[in-house]
Formats: C-alpha cells, sequence, structure tokens
C-alpha cells in the first residue's frame, strides 16, 4: 500500500512563498508520477501540476504558471511544490496524488492515491 504525507502548509501574506512536501511511503517513488491537487472552500478540487515519474513532462494549471514550480527527489521519495507570489486566491487545502504510469493526468480519477492534504492560507 502506498501512503502519501504532505507538510509545509502554513499562514502567510500575499506575496510570500511556501514549500510543500509530499512524501511516499511503502512503494518505489521512482514508480509514480506525482500530482498537486487543491480544493478551496465550498469548492471542487481543482488540478495545480502534475509531473511524470521520468520528470520529463510537466503539467501546470494556469493560474498557478510561472509562480509555482513542482520538483522531485527520487533518493528522498518526496516530491515537492515550490509556491511563489501567493495570492489570497491560492488559499486551499492542497493534496498530493500518485498514479503508477509514465502519463501525467490533470484530473482527479486518473490517480490512485492521495494524500491526506495540508492547508494553506494566504491574507491580503
Amino acid at each position: 500500500q502506498v501512503q502519501l504525507v504532505e507538510s509545509g502548509g502554513g499562514l502567510v501574506q500575499a506575496g510570500d512563498s511556501l514549500r510543500l512536501s509530499c512524501a511516499v511511503v511503502g512503494r518505489t517513488f521512482s514508480s509514480y508520477t506525482m500530482g498537486w491537487f487543491r480544493q478551496a472552500p465550498g469548492k471542487d478540487r481543482e488540478f495545480v501540476v502534475a509531473m511524470s515519474r521520468s520528470g520529463l513532462t510537466t503539467y501546470y494549471a494556469d493560474s498557478v504558471k510561472g509562480r509555482f514550480t513542482i520538483s522531485r527527489d527520487n533518493a528522498k521519495n518526496t516530491v515537492y511544490l515550490q509556491m511563489n507570489s501567493l495570492k489570497p486566491e491560492d488559499t486551499a487545502v492542497y493534496y498530493c496524488a500518485a498514479r503508477n504510469t509514465e502519463l501525467a493526468a490533470t484530473i482527479r480519477s486518473a490517480y490512485d492515491y492521495w494524500g491526506q492534504g495540508t492547508q494553506v492560507q494566504v491574507t491580503v
């Protein structure tokens, strides 16, 4: 069984940066394509970014392009989400997700495993 454990959320001001981490426990991390999604209060969970297991393919939501960066460290079994120039509209619970294929995906149903989420709150 694969377990995903997120960390790094918090309360920041607009313009600040945060780095989220997602550690993968239980299976070979390099086998998994990883994604980040987020869910704001009263809204559906939405796609943020995905990186294929090879690292060769990444997809970003338009709303975060140029501000957020996904990276992965296979030696540490961890995927990161560097978030810069944060805006109040980035406030949400952020979830990492994994799927056992090379193909990066932007839809929730494509992912097999999910973390418990980490809260990010951005104030004006």
